[in-house]
């Protein structure tokens, strides 16, 4: 008779396991399969949307410990997110894996959803671009080390590039993250273009390309951003790897692409899209660069780089209105929904908590 008890407990505690296992399966394909915008839940007042760039996995990375203390909605990566640079996909997912394993990322990824964009050390090598071997290879790494869900639009195309529109207290803020490494051109080797300029005193390794075939974005991303920015929101944040509203200073930034700068300035002003702010890196400092172009509102770039990485000196920039920062460091962007015209705050803090500058503008200050 005992065994007999026996033998039903066990038959009942295995279902119950395999029943248990079943509903984590379901919970766990859910989670896999749902988008990323629904993990993302903003205050109907206050926005708070925090990105840095450049962080070595081969570093400790206290910074992102500050981070989650400020408690942000979103943490945007904009690149450089580790220090890959080999063409052997089994390290490229082991830095991954090395940043991923740190205490103070898991720290930060409990606390704070996360999406992100590449540049070029985590898209595999320094500088490249369309021609680098393993681009679909190292993309699939990517993907999967940010958890896009398997149905997600960035698993269907060429390249990461994707956009998200969150509805906000009946605003809309959009986040559109481009891929500038995926369909880029060769760069062009520096060529004197600025010796007679005094303020160049270091070696510029690139030059200005004038070439209106040349191209950041490649066709295919140029058809999907002018469909993204003729859809209706207040405010539209553009992530870029490298930065867009500097002036040009020999390394890599959009200066470098003139054709392609200033045919995305053309299209803010055929789209009619209010609201839209650069958030930018890959220079290990921060900085805040006002860009004025005729028949537009001003084109904020809002750059911070340096999450663990330095650089000894900034370059010339006379679009500069903040900065530079020169320690690590990482950006800070509050809305103010609550008022008719919206308050838009950007804020630099340090990996000590410091604030190093703020600067804030009105919503109508970026809008026809």
């Amino acid at each position: 008779m005992q065994v007999v008890k026996f033998l039903k407990l066990h038959l009942k505690l295995n279902s119950l396991r395999k029943l248990s296992f079943t509903f984590f399966l379901i919970i766990s394909l859910l989670l896999f399969f749902s988008c990323k915008k629904d993990l993302v839940i903003f205050d109907d007042n206050t926005t708070r949307i925090a990105f840095g760039s450049c962080g070595s996995q081969n570093n400790d990375l206290p910074i992102f410990n500050v981070i989650t203390d400020h408690n942000p909605d979103l943490f945007i990566f904009l690149g450089d997110n580790i220090y890959g640079d080999t063409e052997d996909m089994n390290v490229l997912r082991s830095k991954y894996n090395q940043l991923g394993s740190k205490a103070s990322y898991k720290n930060m990824k409990k606390n704070v959803p996360i999406i992100a964009t590449w540049d070029d050390h985590d898209y595999g090598w320094n500088d490249a671009g369309k021609y680098y071997k393993f681009k679909e290879e190292s993309k699939e790494i990517f993907l999967d080390f940010f958890e896009e869900p398997l149905n997600s639009e960035r698993r269907n195309h060429l390249g990461i590039y994707h956009s998200e529109i969150y509805s906000i207290n009946n605003k809309k803020l959009q986040i559109i993250l481009l891929d500038n490494r995926t369909f880029r051109s060769n760069l062009k080797s520096y060529n004197g273009e600025v010796d007679d300029d005094n303020r160049y005193n270091y070696s510029l390794d690139y030059g200005i390309i004038n070439n209106p075939d040349s191209t950041l974005l490649g066709e295919q991303q140029w058809i999907w951003l002018e469909k993204e920015l003729q859809k209706t929101s207040d405010i539209r944040l553009i992530c870029s790897g490298t930065q867009f509203g500097i002036e040009y200073n020999g390394y890599e930034a959009w200066a470098n692409f003139p054709y392609e700068q200033q045919k995305l300035l053309n299209l803010i002003k055929s789209t009619n899209a209010n609201g839209v702010m650069f958030l930018t890196g890959d220079v290990h400092y921060a900085e805040l660069s006002k860009l004025n172009e005729e028949n537009l509102y001003p084109i904020y770039d809002f750059t911070s780089s340096g999450l663990s990485s330095t650089w000894d000196f900034s370059t010339p920039n006379s679009n500069r209105i903040k900065g530079p920062i020169m320690e690590n460091q990482f950006g800070l962007l509050t809305i103010n929904w609550e008022e008719n015209n919206p308050e838009i705050i950007m804020e630099v803090w340090d990996v000590n908590n410091t604030l190093r500058f703020k600067h804030s503008i009105l919503l109508s200050e970026i809008s026809f």
